[in-house]
């Protein structure tokens, strides 16, 4: 409104002012009719001023936004915040290897949640060891020792991210993850298998 306000008075004066009349405003503008080219040159100044003010009071008000539940975007979509209850020491050790490899974090820690609920000792019925849950087969390719955590979640972050660089969306990444690259090029997409299909919805919602 302040603004709006400033840019009103500075039309009416451009069109009340004539001569040698100076009229000053607040926030250090001011309005000199030496001459019409003059007074036309200084209006085009001043209300590039408050349109950059205006701008910068809207951004900073945007700042002020709760934060919504959506952490990030890419063209699977909208990629949910991590809203787990676990804020251990292991939380920094993911986003660490989330980010190292490019991979959002909050997708990463939703990945370590559904897979082993941040147990370090977790073991699946098929063999998967760890924090990421990571195949022996795997953890071997990669070269990390799944019974480390640091090394097992490092070794999940660079995996996820070989699955994306692979297939181009997460959704497609995920589904390659828990049921392997083979699965996702043999059906061009996420496998018809309850078991992924649901572990591709939890992390990413939808």
């Amino acid at each position: 409104m302040q603004n709006i306000t400033g840019t009103a008075i500075l039309i009416a004066a451009l069109g009340l002012t004539s001569g040698q009349a100076t009229m000053a405003f607040g926030d250090g503008l001011s309005l000199s009719g030496a001459s019409s080219s003059n007074r036309s040159q200084l209006f085009r100044n001043q209300t590039r001023l408050l349109d950059s003010r205006a701008s910068s009071q809207y951004s900073n008000s945007t700042r002020l936004r709760p934060k919504s539940d959506v952490a990030t975007f890419d063209n699977t979509g909208a990629i949910p915040r991590y809203r787990g209850n676990y804020k251990g020491k292991y939380l920094p050790v993911a986003r660490a290897a989330a980010t190292k490899h490019g991979v959002p974090q909050d997708l990463f820690l939703r990945l370590v949640q559904q897979e082993s609920g941040w147990n370090p000792s977790a073991v699946s019925h098929a063999g998967a060891q760890g924090l990421a849950q990571l195949m022996p087969a795997t953890a071997a390719k990669l070269g990390v020792n799944p019974n480390d955590p640091g090394q097992n979640l490092e070794g999940g972050a660079r995996y996820l991210r070989m699955m994306y660089d692979q297939f181009g969306n997460w959704r497609h990444a995920l589904a390659a993850y828990n049921a392997g690259p083979g699965a996702v090029q043999k059906y061009g997409g996420v496998p018809p298998y309850a078991e992924t299909k649901n572990y591709v919805k939890v992390i990413l919602g939808g």
